[in-house]
């Protein structure tokens, strides 16, 4: 299986690139800038995502956006994810997109998001509408795909655990009734559930303790 990392030298996408390589997965880094990548002596394709053309994408069986737009450029967001559809349109090739916590349903009627609520991060808001589109966008399309959303704390300095509660697109809290996941957590979950296909087609999200808990 080979597998190309879009966005690889972003927060979510270092940690998704390293457990990619932690399991000896053929991996393939797509960056802007290739100085900015943290690992050394993998592959890599210096492109724009959106200068990225059928035949640069040809080799992979799975695609992962990572890509992270620039504060005030969230509407990126659903342009990316457009180009990308048009991209792995009449191809086999699965598209996992890193979604946004704000996209998560908090009631059991599933009408109302985490973005809805009035002490969301304001700064999070626009990344959160946009993610909901391309989500929708998805949803629409013909490709293979899988949205992984996830907790509303996404800590990019939590450890390592390997241990975490999966679900759809409800919002999940752990032990200590926090929604929480690290990127490292999160990196792994991704991984397996590229292994697994659980949630093909579809949203899931995960949680895992947080650092005063995890050993």
């Amino acid at each position: 299986m080979k597998i190309a990392v879009i966005g690889a030298a972003g927060k979510a996408g270092t940690h998704i690139l390293r457990e990619a390589l932690m399991r000896n997965y053929d991996v393939t880094a797509i960056v802007k800038n290739k100085a900015t990548l943290q690992e050394d002596n993998i592959a890599i394709i210096e492109s724009d995502l959106f200068n990225l053309t059928k035949e640069q994408i040809e080799p992979f069986d799975i695609l992962i956006n990572a890509f992270a737009p620039l504060p005030g450029e969230e509407h990126l967001h659903v342009t990316a994810g457009e180009f990308l559809i048009s991209l792995l349109e009449g191809t086999n090739k699965k598209l996992f997109v890193v979604g946004s916590s704000g996209c998560l349903f908090v009631n059991r009627e599933k009408t109302v998001r985490l973005m809805d609520l009035e002490d969301y991060p304001e700064d999070l808001v626009d990344t959160a509408r946009a993610q909901l589109q391309n989500l929708q966008d998805l949803e629409s399309s013909s490709i293979q795909w899988s949205f992984a959303i996830p907790s509303a704390m996404f800590d990019s300095d939590g450890p390592r655990t390997g241990h975490y509660i999966k679900g759809a697109e409800k919002i999940l809290v752990n032990s200590q009734f926090n929604s929480y996941i690290s990127y490292a957590d999160f990196a792994v979950a991704l991984l397996d559930e590229i292994e697994k296909n659980e949630y093909p087609n579809t949203t899931f999200t995960v949680a895992s303790e947080n650092v005063t808990a995890a050993s």
